[in-house]
């Protein structure tokens, strides 16, 4: 049995960046998934896909992971790439593109 822990990233539809700060482990999928054919549902017998455990920090979560004696990797969060744009840019004589209304 091995499980991930990871931070996760703000969704799409999140401007601000709540939630992001916490650390989950999951486990990883023992069984495929596979298709219910009368129904056409994706199912599965893995209960442990459902389990979903929150952490304040890293080094809990590791913690954690240790004690019960599971196999984990951790995998960091990814930098965020933030342009810092000026709304008067787009007024700009020299502008590259020609501004159109």
């Amino acid at each position: 049995m091995s499980a991930r822990i990871f931070s996760p990233a703000k969704t799409a539809m999140q401007s601000g960046k709540a939630r992001t700060g916490n650390w989950v482990l999951e486990f990883d999928p023992e069984k495929p998934r596979k298709i219910d054919p009368l129904m056409g549902y994706t199912t599965s017998g893995d209960m442990k896909s459902q389990i979903r455990l929150s952490f304040e920090t890293r080094e809990e979560a590791i913690a954690y992971a240790e004690k019960q004696g599971l196999a984990f990797r951790v995998e960091e969060p990814k930098e965020t790439k933030r342009r810092q744009i000026s709304y008067s840019d787009n007024f700009r004589y020299d502008r590259r593109t020609p501004w159109t209304h």
